[in-house]
């Protein structure tokens, strides 16, 4: 498949760098696998691999990964693959591909099962699945390289531990979909899932052009972190402390340094403004099941 380069983030496995490394060299059968050794690359390999004329760039670790890879392609009309081995998959999850099985992935990949979704972007930035400002940054910004290699996905629950008690920001919120001008987290969606395999975004589809924005109004911490609970697992936001609206464009700001969050990664603070262009990313995965 000379058409085919695949960007691997060994870091997106951790200790299991070198095993992950052979397991996609082995399935990736002689198309060109490209490494990166530092934060960032593998946007800088996509877009040379977009100036080299590859018809397919294949991302293979996890959302951070996909992300810059994505950030790479964006407005080519290289199509993008997915091969899941970070900690966090949940593009690939929405996708609807076998987390962790490489195999069925790259077949997926042969297949040429093109489809179309959203791109959203936060400051001209994009990200595939999610996008969070205040509370959800805030955990990233605050959870090191080191401690996450510590202690794993709980590295996050500590962290939010420690920011819980403190008072939240106030963010106005400014969209002609809203209702709710002011809220003290917000959480942006372009599919359903947030965090793993959640259904967080209820009326989400990745093609329809639309963002998923849920406000938590003016609340602390610790009863956002109760009501994320209350949102996750029930099949309906029926509580008044949250918004949920979808809409084209949202513009957040705050008079305090509130970061931002973009695929679980760093994306600098407000004010920050989301976009949509719809069905601009095109993404070899499973057809949907009608």
């Amino acid at each position: 498949m000379k058409d085919t380069v695949v960007i691997f983030n060994p870091a997106a496995g951790n200790e299991q760098a070198n095993y992950w490394q052979e397991r996609v060299e082995s399935i990736a059968r002689g198309c060109p696998v490209r490494t990166t050794s530092s934060s960032g690359e593998a946007e800088v390999f996509a877009r040379q691999a977009v100036e080299e004329g590859f018809e397919k760039i294949v991302a293979a670790g996890g959302d951070g990964t996909a992300n810059q890879v994505v950030n790479g392609l964006a407005g080519s009309k290289i199509a993008l693959g997915l091969l899941p081995i970070g900690t966090v998959n949940v593009f690939a999850t929405e996708l609807g591909l076998p987390s962790h099985n490489l195999e069925l992935c790259w077949d997926v990949i042969q297949d040429n099962n093109m489809r179309l979704v959203d791109l959203p972007s936060a400051n001209g930035k994009y990200f595939v699945q999610l996008a969070g400002v205040g509370l959800d940054a805030q955990v990233v910004k605050e959870t090191s390289l080191a401690f996450k290699r510590s202690f794993g996905p709980l590295s996050y629950l500590i962290s939010a531990a420690q920011i819980a008690a403190r008072q939240p920001p106030k963010l106005s919120i400014e969209s002609e979909d809203a209702s709710v001008k002011e809220g003290s987290f917000v959480l942006i969606g372009n599919g359903r899932l947030y965090g793993g395999p959640f259904p967080f975004f209820k009326h989400a589809l990745i093609n329809d052009g639309l963002i998923d924005v849920v406000v938590f109004k003016r609340l602390g911490y610790l009863e956002i972190i109760k009501y994320l609970q209350d949102v996750v697992f029930s099949s309906h936001i029926r509580v008044p402390e949250i918004e949920y609206f979808q809409t084209r464009h949202l513009g957040i700001t705050s008079e305090q340094d509130v970061p931002v969050e973009l695929d679980g990664e760093l994306a600098g603070n407000c004010p920050v403004d989301f976009q949509i262009k719809e069905k601009a990313l095109r993404v070899l995965a499973p057809l949907p099941s009608s």
